[in-house]
């Protein structure tokens, strides 16, 4: 026993002559009690580990693939809440890129596994990304998503948004919205690989269908939600579909895919996006997008961290966190 009795005692609220009995089985000791005892002794086991902890940096590796404005929000996020962890020395190391392979994403992701105390991910769904977060394990590196999941994979958590809930709220608001249209809807994603950004597709067209079935939906994407990509897939989709006379767009890329409807000559009649970048806060200050989908990205951020330092035994298991966050609607007037 690493702790002494009278530890454990004070920890309990009880005598040390009950955490005696219950210890030595010299008497009986009500049941309560003894889960009290426990309890005392799991607390003394994380306070303990927390002192160990709170002296030692702890390095944990940031993975992104998104654009650049995007990168710039969640790294954000993440340092903000640092401070919630302040007796943890917690070193961020940040890898963003716009575009990367799958092949160096995993040599990225195994090379970070020398010293990293885990990994918060942001990448495409695919067997190798997902074989590559199995295989971290055996190094005891953790990984949690964030923004996006890996499916099948073994990963602590996925940190974000309820993606079919989100879907679903844009698919209301563009019924409402657009009530008595026959139109083409343009449905943009980044890319088909990002598991978050199919969710919101699939969630959204099946929920458009049944509120509002005149309202037609365009997939568009592989503009990876970079400008000249972005501007290419979707006049290419104008140029084919000319009733196309709204957007939502569950990327990124919105002035690019405005900048296409302007050299199609074609207005939008409403426009819902994601995440309220700086791009998107000016288009909204203009008036060229209606609504945008948002979560709290703090509120994921705090949950990966949670996640990960309780994986360590630094922290206790929250179960009474919801891993995702809620989906909001923001407008030009609230933002």
């Amino acid at each position: 026993m690493r702790f002494t009795i009278k530890q454990i005692a004070a920890q309990a609220g009880v005598s040390k002559a009950t955490v005696d009995r219950a210890l030595h089985g010299r008497g009986s000791v009500h049941a309560q009690t003894e889960r009290r005892i426990k309890q005392a002794i799991g607390d003394l086991e994380i306070q303990e580990r927390t002192s160990l902890a709170s002296g030692r940096t702890i390095p944990l590796d940031v993975i992104l693939h998104t654009p650049e404005r995007f990168s710039r929000l969640v790294c954000d996020a993440l340092i903000d809440e640092i401070s919630h962890f302040a007796p943890f020395r917690l070193k961020l190391r940040f890898h963003c890129f716009e575009t990367i392979s799958t092949k160096n994403m995993r040599k990225l992701m195994l090379r970070c596994a020398n010293d990293s105390y885990g990994i918060i991910l942001k990448a495409e769904n695919n067997i190798t990304i997902s074989n590559t977060i199995d295989e971290l394990q055996k190094y005891h590196v953790p990984v949690v998503t964030m923004v996006t999941d890996i499916s099948n994979s073994k990963r602590l958590c996925y940190a974000g948004m309820n993606n079919n809930s989100a879907g679903k709220t844009a698919a209301y608001l563009m019924s409402e919205w657009l009530e008595r249209s026959d139109l083409d809807v343009a449905v943009i994603l980044s890319s088909q690989k990002f598991l978050g950004e199919k969710e919101r597709v699939d969630a959204f067209c099946e929920r458009l269908k049944a509120l509002s079935p005149k309202l037609r939906t365009i997939p568009i994407s592989e503009g990876y939600g970079m400008d000249v990509p972005t501007f290419d897939v979707v006049k290419t989709a104008l140029d084919k579909h000319p009733n196309i006379k709204a957007v939502y767009c569950v990327g990124g890329g919105n002035a690019a895919i405005i900048r296409a409807f302007h050299a199609s000559k074609r207005k939008i009649q409403v426009y819902i996006a994601h995440d309220v970048d700086q791009e998107n806060r000016q288009l909204m200050e203009q008036h060229k997008i209606n609504a945008v989908i948002e979560n709290n990205l703090n509120y994921d951020a705090r949950v990966v961290f949670q996640t990960l330092l309780a994986f360590h035994g630094f922290v206790p298991i929250s179960k009474q966190i919801p891993l995702m966050s809620k989906v909001n609607v923001v407008t030009p007037y609230n933002m």
